[in-house]
């Protein structure tokens, strides 16, 4: 007699189920470099960073080629250091059909910044971007997701700034970032002064009353392909459109190595050899789009 695991069960349900999802569902991908992230921080100076060899254009371009190969669009958030240095690639984002949005200027955590310090970066990349596509950028993704109970200020800075929608919470417990008891659906929200901005929150999948982040990034590097599927499959059967994000540094393993701290060469390096074909078979399980379309679509961005 033969029988079936628990993940080929799941695998063969989750088949079935993408292929009548009628959902869509945000793709995107935060446009930095592996020298640019938070958890090498301790160990990269932010003054060395011209001293890195950059595999950023090359990585993102792979990215796109993926992208066109499964006919999908979907919505960069770039550095404003990344459009400084490589306006071309900014261009080819914007020309090949995706959406271009703002990640800051110098990646650093939103909680660690002043407000005046955090408004002048944020408007000088925005200005960097729309320079460079000539056309209004709608929407900001901070650092490492670094919009927290503690800097929700910032909030109002990004109404003042003139964009729309933000997706820097995420709904989970986390030593760097999350506000765990927020809103875990795309939404319109007030801000500290009142203003209004949409809220478009990283994904969670419920087990129990704990919540398990599912999003993509390491979480999707870490959790079996099976796993993430079926996570991402049971909001999409719900009706509630997921957020999905990569770095062009996940797909390329061969990129140098930083020496820093066990944890964070485990978050950054492990299974980054097995990303790009993850992203290959999840882009064919479920239906993707910018984050303005999702938004526009559930009326929420006009």
């Amino acid at each position: 007699m033969v029988t079936s695991s628990k993940s080929e069960t799941l695998s063969r349900e989750n088949t079935r189920n993408m292929n009548s999802n009628t959902v869509g569902n945000a793709l995107t991908i935060d446009v930095e470099d592996y020298f640019h992230v938070s958890a090498f921080s301790q160990v990269i100076n932010r003054g060395d960073w011209h001293s890195y060899k950059s595999r950023v254009e090359r990585n993102t371009k792979i990215i796109l080629d993926v992208f066109g190969e499964n006919q999908v669009s979907g919505t960069f958030f770039i550095l404003g250091w990344v459009a400084d240095k490589y306006p071309d690639l900014v261009r080819e984002i914007d020309m090949r059909g995706h959406e271009v949005a703002c990640h800051g200027y110098s990646h650093q955590l939103i909680y660690n910044q002043t407000p005046d310090v955090f408004r002048d970066e944020t408007i000088r990349a925005k200005q960097i971007l729309e320079d460079i596509v000539q056309k209004p950028v709608l929407g900001y993704r901070g650092a490492s997701y670094s919009i927290t109970k503690k800097s929700l200020w910032a909030l109002d800075v990004l109404a003042e700034a003139g964009f729309k929608y933000d997706s820097s919470i995420f709904p989970v417990y986390h030593d760097r970032y999350g506000i765990p008891d927020a809103v875990e659906v795309p939404h319109e929200l007030t801000t500290p002064s009142g203003e209004k901005i949409i809220e478009y929150p990283l994904s969670t999948y419920k087990i129990a009353k704990y919540k398990l982040p599912i999003s993509g990034g390491g979480y999707f590097r870490l959790f079996p392909f099976w796993f993430t599927r079926h996570a991402l499959g049971t909001l999409n059967k719900k009706g509630v459109p997921f957020n999905f994000y990569l770095h062009p540094w996940e797909i390329d393993p061969n990129q140098p190595k930083v020496k820093a701290s066990l944890v964070s060469r485990f978050r950054h390096y492990n299974n980054l050899h097995k990303c790009e074909h993850r992203l290959r078979k999840l882009l064919k399980s479920f239906n993707f789009t910018t984050m303005r379309n999702v938004l526009s679509k559930r009326g929420l961005l006009t």
